[in-house]
């Protein structure tokens, strides 16, 4: 799968967000209102009639982050995907994550950390042994330095103690 865009997620979230709403047992009235939008928006994006806007995606993303619906359409962590195409590259530790093991593919195992894959989105992400996230891409190789920037830090730490 190629990276997933801006576009794509709106996409995929705007064809969702009639299950998502029915999945939270929300009426559109409801829904609407927690959203911050008028009824009428909502059914024109409910029938695929217009898509939500960015904003709107973000905040579906992060009020239903916990919908079984998103995560099955864009991985474990929706808020981790928008962070991701948002900011490109996202470093230093974050969230501590579901460790990856309905979503991602791992790809790469040293000392305490691992590089993965989500089979959803393509991006990948470095977790440590409790699961923290510490860097989120699409691009590979960026992770891949990371990953060994991290690796070479914790040797010359352990170098320091000795």
């Amino acid at each position: 799968m190629n990276n997933l865009t801006k576009e794509d997620l709106i996409n995929i979230v705007s064809k969702k967000v009639r299950l998502i709403r029915s999945e939270y047992n929300f009426s559109q009235e409801q829904m609407a209102k927690v959203l911050g939008i008028s009824k009428k928006t909502l059914i024109q994006i409910e029938k695929e009639r217009t898509q939500a806007s960015w904003t709107l995606i973000m905040a579906v993303c992060g009020l239903f982050r916990e919908s079984e619906i998103l995560k099955m359409v864009i991985g474990e962590d929706p808020i981790e995907i928008v962070e991701t195409i948002v900011f490109k590259n996202i470093d230093a530790p974050k969230n501590i994550t579901g460790g990856g093991k309905v979503w991602w593919t791992t790809i790469k195992v040293e000392k305490n950390f691992k590089v993965q894959k989500n089979i959803i989105s393509a991006h990948y992400r470095i977790i440590d042994g409790n699961n923290r996230r510490w860097n989120s891409s699409f691009d590979k190789e960026y992770i891949l330095e990371k990953f060994d920037e991290l690796i070479e830090r914790g040797k010359n730490h352990e170098e320091e103690i000795e």
